[in-house]
């Protein structure tokens, strides 16, 4: 059993005694209790903020590989042709919405003499999927580490705000829960985030938000090739061949897939939803661990203000469209 304990610790890359590890037990467990994300981020959170630091070197890795399973099993409890409905119905809107943001970032970057490096990774971050298309464009704009940092915290603390405050919004606004899905879906950075927000609000929000948003991620794909032409002169062939589809968006339309063609024991179904949900807890729980003082103090300056006034800017234009699709 110790031998276990030390593996895994090892392999997390942790740092501290057992009084940190006390620390990040008492954080977690009502989050899982609760198995409410939002509760798990917040507990990550302060968990950091305490600490002065992030005592799990590798988070980041740990929360992807348990969003991207919560992804996956949340495939296995949907149906393919609700999910093919649900691409071609939102298919325009997501194309509206990606487009009118970047077109709009770039125009608010110039008003407001923004860095052009920095407001660049800005605005696709926020036209596509936050963190991982700034991190799959900086190579392009030559950002340094400060640039991207900056862009990674803005997102990063927007995604926290989005997680409390979306979800209020929704029942203010009487909204079903595939119009929040929907809407979470445009609206959030994030595909972490994009599913924490919507597992609050609902199961089916969930679904829906999960299916638009992945379909919203794959638009990262044309930006790439874009972007690799205009910038290094890179032929569009050689660009597709690196900007590839990611496997875990594979593996949850065949989860989809093999789910309709062998339906799952309505108690299975109910198991892999509670396994997805508390998986998403956690993976929030380890993307809180991510933020640190110097995270907060990113948005201070113009490109902070950017950050905010694009999100709250483009995010009446996705309950505009949301609702024009219904």
């Amino acid at each position: 059993m110790h031998y276990f304990f030390t593996r895994v610790v090892g392999a997390l890359g942790f740092e501290g005694g057992l009084s940190t590890i006390a620390l990040l037990t008492l954080a977690v467990v009502p989050a899982l209790w609760l198995a409410h994300p939002a509760v798990g981020l917040a507990g990550g959170a302060a968990c950091a903020l305490l600490l002065g630091r992030n005592p799990v070197a590798h988070s980041s890795k740990v929360a992807k590989l348990c969003l991207q399973t919560a992804i996956i099993l949340l495939g296995l409890t949907m149906n393919a042709a609700a999910l093919v409905s649900l691409s071609s119905t939102y298919s325009g809107v997501v194309t509206l919405y990606v487009l009118t943001t970047l077109i709009f970032g770039w125009l608010l970057a110039k008003f407001l003499r923004v860095d052009v490096v920095t407001g660049s990774l800005l605005a696709i971050g926020t036209a596509i999927c936050g963190g991982t298309a700034i991190a799959a464009c900086a190579p392009f704009f030559k950002a340094d580490a400060g640039r991207i940092g900056l862009a990674l915290g803005a997102v990063f603390l927007l995604n926290m705000l989005a997680l409390f405050a979306l979800p209020p919004l929704g029942e203010w606004q009487s909204m079903t829960q595939e119009e929040f899905g929907a809407f979470v879906a445009l609206a959030v950075h994030d595909t972490s985030s994009v599913v924490a927000t919507a597992a609050v609000y609902g199961d089916e929000a969930a679904e829906v938000a999960t299916t638009i948003k992945l379909g919203r991620t794959l638009w990262l794909i044309p930006v790439v090739v874009v972007l690799g032409m205009w910038k290094n002169g890179e032929r569009g062939s050689v660009l597709l061949q690196r900007a590839r589809v990611p496997g875990f968006v594979l593996a949850f339309i065949a989860a989809a897939g093999s789910a309709s063609m062998f339906p799952l024991p309505i108690e299975l179904i109910d198991g892999l939803k509670w396994a997805s949900k508390h998986l998403l807890v956690v993976a929030l729980f380890f993307v809180g661990l991510e933020l640190t003082r110097e995270t907060l103090a990113r948005l201070s300056g113009r490109e902070g203000i950017f950050a905010v006034l694009i999100w709250l800017a483009v995010m009446p234009i996705a309950f505009g469209l949301v609702l024009f699709a219904r």
